[in-house]
C-alpha cells in the first residue's frame, strides 16, 4: 500500500500544495519563495528518504511567515495522511547530528497525541538570508508536529557561532529521526501501541 498524500492549502495569504511519499529515495521539488527553508525542505527529504514536493506562493511583500507557517501546516497534514493507520511501522525515532559546531539532537514518537518541546539558543543573529528570521524554527517545528500529530522534541546541545548551522542542525536531526520511526519492522504486522491504536 503506497504511503503517499497531497496536500492543497488556500487561504487568503497563501496558495500551496505538498507532495510526499514516505517510502521515496529523498528526492525533493521545493519552492516556497523563501529560499533558506527551501534549503531546509530539501535537506529534511534528503535525510529522511521522503519524496517531497512543494509549491507555495505566498504573501512574501509582508514576510515570509504566512508562507513558512502555512508550509509547515501542510507538511504535517501529508505526513499523517500518509502514515495511514500505521501498521508495521518502527514509530519511535531518534537522532543527534553535527553540523560542524553544533549538535542537534531530534526525538520522534508517531503517537498520534501532538507534543512538541525545543531548546535552541536564543542568542542566535536574528536573520538568515534576506528572508528567514531564526525565530521561525521554532514555530514550523510546532506546526508541523502538531499537524502530523506526533510527539517531538528538538534541542540544541551545544551551539556555535553559525545561525545556518544551529537551524540546519535541527532539520537534519529531525529527517533522521523521521527515517527511523516511520521504517516498516518486519517483525511487526499489527499496530505498535498497547491500546491498539495510534
Amino acid at each position: 500500500m503506497a504511503r503517499t498524500a497531497r496536500v492543497e492549502r488556500e487561504t487568503s495569504e497563501t496558495k500551496l500544495v505538498v507532495e510526499l511519499d514516505l517510502d521515496g529515495t529523498g528526492t525533493s521539488s521545493i519552492s516556497t519563495g523563501v529560499g533558506f527553508y527551501d534549503h531546509m525542505l530539501t535537506a529534511l527529504s534528503k535525510h529522511s528518504g521522503i519524496d517531497l514536493t512543494v509549491r507555495a506562493d505566498g504573501d512574501l511583500h509582508i514576510d515570509a511567515h504566512h508562507t513558512v507557517e502555512d508550509v509547515a501546516i501542510a507538511l504535517g497534514q501529508a505526513f499523517a495522511q500518509a502514515l495511514g493507520d500505521k501498521r508495521g511501522i518502527t514509530r519511535y525515532g531518534d537522532a543527534t547530528i553535527p553540523m560542524d559546531e553544533v549538535l542537534a539532537q531530534a526525538a520522534v514518537d508517531l503517537s498520534g497525541r501532538p507534543y512538541f518541546v525545543h531548546a535552541e539558543p536564543e542568542d542566535m543573529t536574528p536573520m538568515i538570508g534576506p528572508d528567514y528570521p531564526t525565530s521561525l524554527t521554532k514555530h514550523v517545528l510546532e506546526s508541523f508536529a502538531f499537524n502530523a500529530r506526533i510527539s517531538l522534541h528538538v534541542r540544541v546541545l551545544y551551539a556555535g557561532r553559525d545561525a545556518h548551522h544551529i537551524v540546519e542542525g535541527q532539520f537534519k536531526a529531525l529527517a533522521r529521526a523521521l527515517r527511523q520511526a516511520v521504517a516498516i519492522d518486519p517483525r511487526i504486522s499489527d499496530v505498535p501501541s498497547t491500546k491498539g491504536t495510534l
